[in-house]
């Protein structure tokens, strides 16, 4: 069921079309509330590189003229949406967070994806923040600076797609599309207490390819689950520029409320004490864990056959730095963050056997996770064994963690397995920091991925306190 309608920049996506279906709200107003609410929060998070006002809201009259006719035009027509600046849109460069691409050159097409978008009427109003092509768990790059995390802007954001999770927390649009290499999702959306999904590989068509491969996908960013699964719905099936696409599959909202009553759950704490979990996100996820259990799910501690495969991660992640600088002249890496061009130094050390040694294991890790899906529906696991640290930092002081992968030991696993990880807020710190819970399924399962969440959402197990606006 769709709750009443609130303020529009407090609405979700399918809030704002049960207004505009009723004529009590304009895609105009929704546009123009959004809007406004960019231009009170960007001072305070950095959460955008580009606003298309004038172009928006010209969309926003037409799609307001066809609500007035009874003839919307798709299932998000009317409804404000960001993308994040590494997804190519048709008439208006890609910066990257980077120095090395000038001041851009407009794309001459779509993304795959983006191109749902505008067929399904959505108003594209902004381009948000990324780390530099990506690159990082956090967001800040040498073009944009830092990004800041909406509930206490001394914190990161994450990344890399933490210009969407801050839009996103602040009201500054109704869903959002980010990517995700390692995290780059799950990471920004547990981080500002707001719904993000890394769908199983293929499920949304990537073009152009990514350098980082396979690792890299892209995902729905919302405020609860129901309204990324219209956004999934909306942007995945198959794309001939993407030759990994996945066919057309059942729509997963129309099974979203079947709930989770006798779901077989796997819950592990802290991958068989691999990871040290802060006291405060182990309550909230045991909390969530609970909930699940109440409302019907078989849920038993268990934890996945794996060894941290951070060093499989890392030898394709740096493999794929080395690949995106290739291109670069010395004075263009000169300009590159400096952990970027220190990342793809590495990677270009990397042999081509011991590269493929990493996709070897990468498979085996496959496989094990296959046979853990054997016996549970579902896998439940922290998000990240922390909550938000130091803005600017690319780890948490004093934590022997130098690398943003070392704090990420939940979320890099399901890139290298493609398997569908969503992450759900489940309660905030002492220092009112959201805290997130990762619902993970077997390749294929979206959809089964989304009812658990969804079910999170329904049973008020996902409520947590909205930032504070100045």
């Amino acid at each position: 069921m769709t709750a009443p309608l609130t303020e529009p920049t407090e609405s979700t996506a399918r809030q704002l079309l049960s207004g505009y279906r009723s004529g009590n709200l304009s895609p105009l107003d929704a546009t123009r509330a959004a809007l406004e609410r960019i231009e009170r929060v960007q001072p305070l998070v950095n959460a955008f590189v580009r606003v298309d006002a004038e172009e928006a809201l010209a969309r926003a009259e037409e799609s307001a003229a066809r609500w007035r006719r009874g003839e919307p035009d798709g299932l998000l027509d009317g409804v404000p949406v960001t993308l994040k600046d590494l997804l190519i849109q048709r008439g208006v460069p890609a910066l990257c967070g980077s120095l090395t691409t000038g001041e851009g050159v407009p794309a001459a097409e779509d993304a795959p994806s983006v191109g749902r978008l505008r067929a399904h009427g959505a108003i594209l109003i902004g381009r948000t923040t990324t780390p530099e092509f990506g690159w990082k768990g956090v967001t800040d790059s040498p073009r944009h600076g830092v990004t800041r995390n909406p509930h206490d802007p001394s914190r990161t954001a994450g990344g890399s797609s933490g210009g969407s999770a801050a839009a996103l927390a602040l009201g500054a649009g109704a869903l959002s599309l980010g990517t995700d290499g390692g995290g780059s999702i799950r990471i920004p959306a547990s981080f500002c207490g707001v719904f993000g999904l890394k769908p199983t590989y293929g499920r949304v068509p990537l073009h152009p390819g990514s350098a980082f491969g396979t690792l890299s996908h892209i995902g729905p960013m919302a405020r609860d689950a129901a309204d990324a699964a219209l956004l999934l719905d909306v942007v995945s099936g198959p794309d001939w520029r993407d030759w990994s696409h996945l066919a057309a599959a059942e729509p997963v909202r129309q099974r979203l409320s079947d709930g989770v009553r006798g779901l077989r759950i796997g819950y592990s704490a802290s991958f068989g004490g691999q990871v040290a979990v802060a006291p405060a996100v182990a309550s909230a996820v045991r909390g969530a864990v609970t909930a699940l259990a109440g409302l019907g799910a078989y849920v038993e501690e268990a934890d996945p056959d794996i060894t941290d495969p951070v060093e499989i991660f890392r030898t394709l992640w740096s493999s794929g730095a080395a690949r995106l600088v290739q291109r670069l002249g010395a004075g263009q890496r000169k300009a590159l963050d400096p952990g970027l061009r220190e990342l793809a130094a590495a990677g270009a050390r990397i042999s081509a056997v011991r590269h493929l040694a990493a996709v070897d294991a990468r498979a085996e890790l496959g496989r094990r996770m296959g046979r853990f899906h054997t016996s549970y529906d579902l896998l439940v696991t922290p998000t990240l064994p922390i909550t938000a640290f130091e803005a600017g930092a690319q780890a948490p002081a004093r934590s022997g963690r130098g690398r943003w992968s070392g704090w990420t030991p939940f979320t890099y696993p399901f890139n290298l397995t493609h398997q569908p990880a969503a992450t759900v807020p489940c309660g905030v710190d002492g220092d009112g920091l959201p805290i997130g819970v990762q619902i993970v399924g077997a390749r294929h399962a979206d959809a089964l991925v989304l009812r658990a969440a969804h079910a999170l959402y329904e049973s008020g197990a996902a409520a947590i306190p909205a930032p504070r606006l100045p």
